[in-house]
C-alpha cells in the first residue's frame, strides 16, 4: 500500500515537471513574428498642383424681359428645357402695336405724298421765275415747303422704326442656343414691361462652362515664370476640376483669361477656365475646384496613401527598419498623386519599407516579418 502511495505521488511530481518545462519552452522560445505587407516608396516626376476654389459659370447667361406693356398669349416650353437659336418663347398680345405701325405707315405715305406734291410745286415755282411770272419771295416759300415735308418723312420713318420696333418686342425668341429657366408668369397675366422691362426667364448657354477662381499675386508671378521658359510638363489646358460631389464623369478645364489687375484688398487675381460640358453635368453657380499647375518636380517621393495616419501630432507612417522593427515615423506630405498616391516631402527616403495594410495591428518597436508588395 505505502509503495503504490509513492508511485502516484512520484508520477504526479513528475507530470507536473514536464507540465512545466512545456510553458516554458513556449515563453522562452521565438514567437513567429506576424506578418506585414511593406513598399518602398515610388521616386518619380510629378507636376505639382494648387488647389483652388471657385464656382461654375455659363459661358452665356442673358436674361429674357418684356418691355411692352400687355397680356402674356403664350410661352410654349417647360422650365429646363433646351430651345435652339431663334425658337420663339414668349409672347405678348400685339393689337395695339400692330395698330400703331399701321398709322405710322399712312403717316409716312402721307408725308411722301406730301413731299412729292411740295417738290414739283417748287421746281414749277423755278420754271416761273426764270420768266418773271412769280416773286422770289414765291419761290423760296415754295423751297420752305419742300424742305419741311422731306423733315416730315423722316419724322414719320423714325416713329414707324419705333412702333415696329415695340411690335417685336412682343414676341421674345432665343438669342443662342441653350436651357431655360422657368417663368413666374402664366398666359393671360398682364406684362407691364413699358416703364420697366420685366424678366421672364433666363437662358444660359452652357455647352461651355466656365470655372472662375482667384489666386494669390504671388502665384501669378509663378505662371508668368512658367509661360516665360516653356515647360512642357505643365499643361495648362488640362487643370483638373472636381466638385463637391463625385460626377459620373471627369472634367478638365484650359485657362482662358487672367484679369488685368490684382485686386489691392485682397491681394489676389481672378483666373477663368473653360470647361467642355458635353453631359450637361454642370450647371451654372456649381461650387468646383480647380488644380492649378504651378511647378515640376523631376523626383517626387510617393507612397501610398491609405498607408498614411493621422494622430495629434499630424501624419505619420510605420517604417521597418534593417532589423525587421517597426518605427514610428512623422512625416510632411503634398498633393495626392492619381488618387492613389501622396507626395512625401520630409520623413522617408527612397529604399525604405513602410507598412501598407493593417496599421492598427502594428506598433513602434515592434519585430515583424516584412513581405514585399507592389
Amino acid at each position: 500500500m505505502k509503495k503504490t502511495i509513492s508511485f502516484i505521488v512520484l508520477a504526479a511530481t513528475g507530470l507536473g515537471l514536464l507540465t512545466s518545462c512545456h510553458k516554458k519552452t513556449e515563453t522562452d522560445g521565438n514567437v513567429s513574428a506576424m506578418t506585414v505587407d511593406v513598399a518602398v516608396p515610388t521616386v518619380d516626376s510629378v507636376v505639382l498642383h494648387k488647389t483652388y476654389p471657385g464656382y461654375l459659370s455659363a459661358s452665356q447667361k442673358v436674361q429674357l424681359v418684356a418691355r411692352v406693356d400687355g397680356y402674356l398669349t403664350s410661352h410654349p416650353f417647360q422650365g429646363g428645357d433646351f430651345v435652339k437659336k431663334g425658337k420663339v418663347l414668349f409672347t405678348i398680345e400685339d393689337k395695339n402695336y400692330r395698330d400703331a405701325v399701321a398709322k405710322a405707315e399712312a403717316a409716312l405715305a402721307d408725308a411722301q405724298s406730301s413731299y412729292s406734291y411740295a417738290s414739283s410745286q417748287y421746281q414749277a415755282m423755278e420754271e416761273a421765275l426764270r420768266s418773271d411770272a412769280v416773286s422770289q419771295m414765291e419761290v423760296l416759300q415754295a423751297k420752305n415747303s419742300m424742305e419741311e415735308a422731306a423733315a416730315a418723312i423722316k419724322s414719320t420713318e423714325a416713329a414707324l422704326r419705333t412702333a415696329r420696333t415695340s411690335l417685336g418686342y412682343c414676341t421674345v425668341t432665343a438669342p443662342f442656343d441653350g436651357h431655360i429657366s422657368s417663368t413666374n408668369y402664366d398666359n393671360g397675366a398682364f406684362l407691364a414691361g413699358a416703364g420697366s422691362p420685366v424678366v421672364l426667364a433666363t437662358i444660359y448657354d452652357d455647352a461651355k462652362m466656365n470655372a472662375n477662381f482667384s489666386i494669390e499675386d504671388s502665384r501669378y508671378l509663378e505662371l508668368i515664370k512658367n509661360f516665360k521658359d516653356s515647360i512642357d510638363d505643365i499643361d495648362y489646358s488640362k487643370m483638373p476640376v472636381n466638385f463637391s460631389e463625385v460626377l459620373p464623369h471627369s472634367y478638365t478645364g484650359d485657362l482662358s483669361y487672367m484679369a488685368p489687375r490684382i485686386d489691392t484688398s485682397t491681394g489676389t487675381m481672378v483666373l477663368q477656365a473653360s470647361i467642355d460640358n458635353p453631359y450637361n453635368e454642370l450647371k451654372d453657380g456649381m461650387y468646383a475646384t480647380v488644380s492649378l499647375p504651378y511647378a515640376f518636380e523631376p523626383s517626387a517621393i510617393l507612397i501610398k496613401d491609405a498607408s498614411i495616419g493621422t494622430d495629434q501630432l499630424g501624419k505619420y507612417i510605420y517604417v521597418v527598419n534593417d532589423s525587421n522593427k517597426i518605427v514610428y515615423t512623422p512625416i510632411e506630405v503634398g498633393e495626392t498623386v492619381n488618387d492613389t498616391l501622396r507626395i512625401v516631402t520630409r520623413g522617408i527616403k527612397p529604399g525604405e519599407k513602410y507598412v501598407t495594410k493593417a496599421l492598427l495591428k502594428v506598433r513602434d518597436g515592434q519585430t515583424v516579418a516584412p513581405r514585399m508588395t507592389k
